[in-house]
């Protein structure tokens, strides 16, 4: 089914909620009216209100009868309770997406006591610039166009794949825990510019757009990593210099475990209880 014409419900209207909000309504999907939200901070539900003009309910079982997409937005330790809340209100007439990490949709299943039409999804941060990337597991019990539904949405905050279930720790591992990776990256460099002379605020603006700009060129041209770090190191060189250098501090080998050690972490938590 198309988005077009449905009512979607946040449960959780933390950062990721709003994002998806902003996405939705501006990219003219859903209207406000249309888009529902709840959350335990009543001050964050009123500034929504007031920035969507959406639709406010205190009652996350009472969200999902009003809508036919459920969107929940809440964080693993507390999807138990969530669960609990919804289950009686959940019929197969109702989609629901789950963001939250490590949870697997057998778990969700096993928590409601019923079969649903249950997709999980890993959203990262940058979709609060509406430049995010999505991971979107196919999963049983759906209906026909209910991936292309979660596409739709989060196609509205940036880039979509589909992959299979099995690989959403790793995705967490990788484009969830990454913008946090890519942080330290950007905080690293612009602390090397400030060591040899540069004040703080240019080293920034150097370091972050670099960054965003060395990743426009690849996605736009295709170019492979190894291309542009070839592109951009010329012989007896100072860029090859650096790359020596980050060499000897294992940068390849950090990171690639980085990615090992948030995926193996995702994998813990969706073992945890819900």
């Amino acid at each position: 089914m198309s988005i077009k014409g449905k009512k979607v419900g946040f449960i959780g209207a933390g950062n990721m909620g709003e994002a998806l909000i902003k996405g939705l309504v501006a990219a003219n999907l859903v209207r406000p009216e249309e888009i529902y939200a709840s959350d335990v901070r009543l001050e964050r539900l009123k500034a929504l209100d007031q920035q969507y003009g959406i639709q406010l309910l205190a009652d996350n079982a009472e969200l999902v009868r009003q809508v036919d997409i459920v969107i929940l937005a809440v964080k693993p330790q507390i999807m138990a309770p969530v669960i609990r809340q919804i289950a009686s209100a959940v019929t197969k007439k109702k989609l629901l997406i789950s963001i939250a990490a490590g949870v697997s949709t057998t778990t969700v299943r096993a928590a409601l006591g019923k079969e649903a039409r249950l997709i999980r999804v890993m959203p990262n941060t940058p979709a609060l610039v509406l430049e995010g990337v999505t991971a979107v597991a196919k999963a049983e019990g759906l209906e026909p166009g209910d991936l292309d539904t979660a596409g739709e949405i989060f196609s509205a905050v940036g880039r979509v794949v589909v992959l299979d279930e099995e690989l959403m720790d790793a995705v967490t591992g990788l484009s969830g825990s990454g913008p946090a990776y890519v942080a330290v990256v950007i905080e690293s460099l612009a602390d090397g510019g400030v060591k040899m002379g540069l004040d703080r605020i240019t080293a920034m603006t150097l370091a972050t757009q670099t960054v965003l700009g060395a990743a426009r060129l690849m996605i736009e041209t295709g170019m492979h990593p190894g291309a542009l770090k070839d592109m951009v190191s010329s012989p007896g060189g100072t860029s090859i210099a650096g790359i020596a250098a980050l060499e000897e501090g294992g940068i390849r080998t950090t990171f690639i475990k980085a990615v090992e050690r948030a995926t193996l972490r995702s994998r813990e938590l969706g073992r945890g209880p819900v």
